[in-house]
């Protein structure tokens, strides 16, 4: 299924190809859990950005791994590079404007992430 979705001023649009009914993790990191990211990981040929990347400001910490995009006008996050699957996309489900067939919340212990993050290695492939 393709999804349309962008940030809260409309500035930044992407639409994402992914399963009708979705599986999505909720991180209790310190960026995630503040922001609300609720995460669909996908290989970066599933992803495709609408609008012009100038419409978007990076901000990158610790490692500089991780990519987090964010809409220059509203600041919403709506998708990122993520540290643990850097050939793929995170987009954050919240903010799609498709609604998936049904949706399946996981915990994911983003606090403890160097012995988590394997678990999300396949989500990009």
């Amino acid at each position: 299924m393709k999804y349309q979705g962008g940030c809260h001023c409309g500035k930044v649009k992407f639409e994402v190809e992914a399963p009708d009914d979705l599986e999505v993790e909720d991180c209790n990191c310190s960026i995630c859990s503040k922001a609300g990211f609720l995460h669909l990981i996908v290989p970066k040929k599933h992803f495709n950005l609408l609008t012009s990347e100038d419409e978007l400001s990076l901000y990158a910490f610790n490692s500089g791994v991780a990519k987090h995009y964010f809409c220059k006008t509203c600041g919403v996050k709506s998708f990122y590079i993520p540290r643990s699957n850097p050939d793929g996309v995170d987009v954050n489900v919240r903010c799609l404007d498709t609604e998936p067939k049904s949706l399946k919340i996981e915990k994911f212990d983003g606090k403890n992430w160097e012995q988590n993050a394997h678990t999300l290695a396949h989500k990009s492939k």
